[in-house]
Parts: C-alpha cells; structure tokens; sequence
C-alpha cells in the first residue's frame, strides 16, 4: 500500500470542505457539492453554447473540467472571496493554486497524467471552456446566494448584489439563456416545481 497514489483520495476529502466560511449559513454547502453543481451548470452552458448558438464547444469536455476547478482546495481549503480577490492576495493566490496543480498532478501515475492535466491545469483549458465554466461558478454562487435569501438569511444580501453584479458584467449568450428559460424555476417551492409538471 505504500506505493499506493493518495490523487483520488485527496479529491474525496472535498466533502469536509465548507464553503463560505467567513458568513453564517442556512444549510452548509462543501465543496464537492458546489464542483457538482458547477459542472452540471457548465454542462448545460456549453450544451445552449453548442445547440443553441452553434458554437464549436464540447459539453463533456467543460463538464469535466468543471468537475475538477476547485480540486486543489483538497489541500488548500477553500479561499474566501475577499481573502482571494483582494489586490493583494489575487497573484499571491494564483500562484499558491498553480503550485498545489502541480503537487497533485505529480502524485498521478505517469500513465494517467496526459488525461487528468487538460482538465486540472486551468492554464491548459481552451478559452471558451475557462469562460463557460467561470460562467458556471458565479452561477452557482449566486444561486446559493439566492437560496440563503429565500431561507431567510440576510447574511448573504451584500453578496448576492455583489456576485449579480458579476454576472451582468460578465453576461454571455448562454448565461442569459439559461437564466431565461431556467432561472425561474430555482426560486419555486418543490410542491410548485411538482405541480409545473
């Protein structure tokens, strides 16, 4: 077992990793979760990408890459927001990110490593793939933050607006058709979600 590599290991231990730990939470979110729910977010960006705006973009591929944007916080934990961006922390953290891809890529067997570094290294990513997931990830954040809202949390006010404003600056075709024809319905209750059936 010494021989055994601790790479997957490492990405399940995302799950003890809480999100937004500097802000009281209705219902606690990890940081597993949040890389599912980006995916499936990039996932459907890139399929309206595709589909809808006849871009040459592949879902499984941003799906994937999704999956693996957060993974070097098995080992740095998750960064708050305003410790990340701050003008002084932004290179300092880059670098920290960059490094820590580097560490986990090298406990890979070398076998693996042309598979997992396309979706690992963010530096590797195409474009288009980097910026429908970033999409993705703010989406996410502001549907928590909508979330936390609707159960009564005002502890998220300041960052809903904050990350709202985010996603008009960085709007995109696919972002506004998602938020079009889906963005509704996360507000719904389940019984309103099941009588729409």
């Amino acid at each position: 077992m010494s021989d055994a590599s601790p790479f997957y290991a490492h990405l399940s231990r995302l799950r003890f990793i809480k999100r937004w730990g500097l802000m009281r939470n209705a219902v606690e979110e990890d940081v597993a979760q949040h890389s599912w729910e980006v995916a499936v977010l990039a996932h459907a960006l890139a399929v309206i990408s595709r589909d809808v705006f006849q871009q040459p973009v592949d879902p499984n591929a941003v799906a994937t890459r999704a999956l693996f944007h957060d993974a070097t916080e098995a080992i740095t934990g998750d960064l708050p927001t305003p410790v990340k961006y701050s003008p002084a922390m932004r290179h300092a953290t880059a670098n920290l990110e960059g490094e820590v891809c580097e560490e986990m890529l090298g406990l890979l067997p070398a076998a693996l490593l042309p598979a997992l570094r396309p979706v690992m290294d963010h530096h590797d990513w195409p474009e288009a793939d980097a910026r429908l997931v970033k999409s993705a990830d703010r989406l996410a954040a502001w549907l928590k933050c909508r979330a936390e809202l609707r159960y009564g949390n005002t502890e998220f006010a300041q960052a809903e607006q904050q990350v709202r404003g985010k996603l008009e600056e960085h709007m995109t075709p696919e972002l506004r058709y998602f938020l079009d024809t889906f963005g509704g319905a996360f507000e719904l209750t389940l019984d309103s979600l099941m009588q729409g059936e």
